[in-house]
């Protein structure tokens, strides 16, 4: 194989663990239903359960693996918690999914 073409195995190894602790992540239907929310901007967890009609206890837990995975972001306002989308990476990621499989609008 040509050196230009030759990839960094250890870079690469790295690279592949996050990749597969975001799809891990996503792999769960309430916590890719979370992070489609916030990819339309922060949302406070009061809206998220209304919105996607997650119930409390099921919401506390799937935000707490978005948290310890450092996906989501938070900001404290009061009384109320506003989460948002913390990487990047993981907006594009979810941009895409959508592209691919949520549904069209219209004809």
């Amino acid at each position: 194989m040509p050196r230009s073409l030759a990839l960094d195995a250890q870079a690469l190894r790295a690279a592949a663990g996050e990749a597969v602790a975001a799809l891990k992540a996503l792999g769960n239907p309430e916590r890719l239903l979370l992070l489609c929310q916030m990819s339309q901007g922060e949302v406070c967890v009061g809206d998220l359960e209304v919105l996607l009609d997650i119930h409390q206890p099921t919401l506390s837990q799937q935000l707490g693996v978005l948290r310890r995975e450092g996906m989501v972001a938070t900001r404290r306002d009061g009384k109320k918690i506003f989460y948002s989308i913390a990487d990047p990476r993981l907006l594009a990621l979810l941009r895409t999914l959508y592209k691919l499989y949520c549904p069209k609008e219209g004809p």
